[in-house]
């Protein structure tokens, strides 16, 4: 297996982009849970350029009815970016001031229910985000309400060739 950087500034550029529009070539999932981690899944696509087909852990999407569970749900996003030894992203939860364009902020309650997946487009001097669901365009991150937020590092990406 062969290891990677990831392209952070196509993930960027990419979540700046369609931010405030739907790319056609992915389903809107806004009205049936929220689109935010499909929008996420997205960008992190964007700057790693390479699916895990993996069936039940993996983090694919070819269509509405056949797209794995990290595509879209938030935990399970999590899950596949820390846990991910195969091809793909991944990724180490981290400090927020070890994070980096292109990196994920997710978003959660106190009782420890994370609902929410912004990608991060800028740092310094305040900490940026791009947004589907409520739909937002370099948001600061202080804006936002919530309890804890767990920030992921994508360290880099696997393929077989």
């Amino acid at each position: 297996m062969r290891e990677r950087p990831y392209d952070r500034g196509a993930a960027v550029a990419y979540a700046r982009r369609w931010a405030l529009e739907r790319n056609r070539a992915y389903y809107d999932f806004e009205n049936i849970g929220g689109d935010c981690t499909n929008y996420a899944s997205q960008c992190l696509y964007a700057g790693s350029r390479i699916m895990n087909d993996t069936p039940v852990t993996g983090w694919y999407y070819r269509s509405l009815n056949d797209r794995a569970a990290a595509w879209t749900g938030v935990e399970y996003l999590y899950r596949f970016l820390v846990n991910n030894r195969s091809v793909g992203p991944y990724a180490r939860e981290v400090a927020q001031n070890e994070v980096q364009p292109g990196d994920i902020v997710q978003l959660g309650r106190s009782n420890g229910e994370f609902y929410h997946s912004p990608v991060i487009t800028a740092v310094t001097p305040t900490m940026l985000v791009c947004a589907h669901t409520y739909d937002v365009l370099n948001r600061p991150l202080s804006s936002y309400i919530y309890d804890r937020a767990r920030f992921l590092h994508i360290e880099g990406v696997r393929s077989w060739t």
